[in-house]
């Protein structure tokens, strides 16, 4: 790809070949299957785990990857973010599994042939089974185990890279895993959480320096969980706490990256105890509430830490509503484009997720695809939401949220987001 970056800004390595990307994201465990090396796959078998099902094969995507490139390109979309499974390249210590590394590079360049720039995330949620039992994101050796793992990918598989994250929501895996202990290890401590959040800070700086090496020239970054936090009941001291651990902490280690990946997807009440879960309103199967306007309060409020571009790297909702869906998309695309009309330097946007996938402790219950997969035969299947997703892809927003109505102008071109 060599031809294909230029530097575009002072303080940027590498730009953003396109004007704006527009994408779907997935993750290597939700979608391939046969995750077995992995601490998840143990945690959904352990006795007493709040998992509800296992992931088995997924959507069997090492296998149907060209087929999930072919749904994507067909949608007009221009890029595809997927990850890397660090237990499948690294299945042992130090043992690096050469038909692995090949396997990837051939996804690339299936991503690529069509059209579509790989945006390769290097973590996400997932540790081999061999990280996890020396201690995880505990472990006195785990940065250096994670750069080191980032470098070995990045020296196979680099020049084929369309830009890079390191660690997908780092501080969801420190939530989740160490602090409400619904994700592994299953740890509920503060002060733990704490501590695997700057450990995670740690890793992320020390895979941005591993990626930076080359081969190839691509910007890296985060992909960080954010949201709107609003302070109900008196919450406002727990909400400054938990807002700092969550996002501004991150926010400060990231000033040197070549962009943000912002991951939203509601609002969250916070009260003296912490989380508020009982609230009047709309809301999504995952519990959440219905909340749109994260895009638009997340990039706003990431602009205003940060002086780097942004990319909404996951956007989505939960649902078995599809008509919902559309309705959210509509409502969270039409707050970016308030966004970047008010200056806010945003590079793309991908939805989560193109297909209903495993959901982590949810199992296969949420429904968070474009397309559907038979749980049965794999077999996918586009939903009304992919195709309005291709039509605002190609076109632009239309008067009304099912996409329905007057086209800006033939496509397939990018929508006008600067006007």
């Amino acid at each position: 790809m060599g031809g294909y970056y230029i530097i575009f800004m002072s303080g940027l390595r590498a730009s953003f070949a396109q004007d704006f990307y527009w994408g779907t994201s997935t993750s290597a465990y939700q979608i391939e299957g046969g995750g077995s090396n992995t601490d998840w796959w143990r945690f959904e078998r352990a006795v007493g785990t709040p998992a509800v099902e296992t992931c088995g094969v997924a959507c069997d995507s090492w296998n149907r990857y060209e087929e999930d490139l072919d749904i994507a390109a067909s949608l007009g979309l221009n890029a595809f973010r997927l990850s890397v499974e660090w237990a499948r390249v690294e299945p042992h210590r130090g043992e690096i599994d050469v038909a692995v590394l090949e396997h990837y590079g051939r996804v690339l360049d299936a991503c690529w042939a069509r059209g579509l720039a790989p945006v390769v995330t290097f973590h996400h949620f997932t540790l081999p089974l061999w990280v996890a039992d020396a201690g995880g994101f505990e472990s006195p050796d785990i940065v250096n185990s994670i750069a080191h793992y980032a470098r070995v990918v990045a020296e196979a598989l680099g020049e084929k890279i369309a830009f890079a994250c390191t660690i997908n929501e780092p501080n969801i895996v420190a939530q989740m895993g160490y602090l409400y202990g619904f994700f592994p290890p299953a740890v509920t401590d503060w002060a733990r959480f704490r501590a695997v959040n700057e450990t995670l800070r740690l890793a992320h700086r020390a895979m941005v320096d591993a990626l930076r090496a080359g081969p190839g020239s691509y910007p890296v970054g985060l992909a960080l969980s954010m949201a709107q936090y609003v302070s109900v009941n008196g919450g406002d001291e727990r909400l400054a706490s938990l807002r700092r651990e969550m996002e501004d902490e991150y926010l400060k280690v990231v000033q040197d990256d070549d962009f943000l990946g912002v991951q939203c997807y509601t609002r969250h009440d916070i009260g003296p105890e912490g989380m508020v879960w009982d609230f009047e309103g709309e809301r999504t199967s995952m519990g959440y509430r219905y909340w749109p306007q994260c895009v638009e309060y997340t990039l706003h409020r990431a602009a205003q830490m940060t002086a780097i571009p942004l990319v909404v790297t996951e956007n989505g909702i939960g649902t078995e509503d599809d008509t919902q869906r559309i309705r959210y998309l509509a409502e969270a695309l039409e707050g970016l484009r308030r966004a970047r009309r008010g200056g806010v330097d945003v590079r793309g946007y991908f939805q989560w997720s193109l297909l209903d996938n495993f959901e982590w402790t949810l199992g296969y219950g949420p429904k968070f695809g474009v397309v559907s997969v038979d749980r049965n035969t794999m077999t996918r299947s586009l939903k009304p939401s992919a195709d309005w997703y291709a039509r605002y892809v190609r076109h632009g927003p239309s008067p009304t949220a099912n996409g329905e109505g007057s086209r800006r102008r033939p496509g397939p071109t990018l929508p006008e987001l600067t006007d």
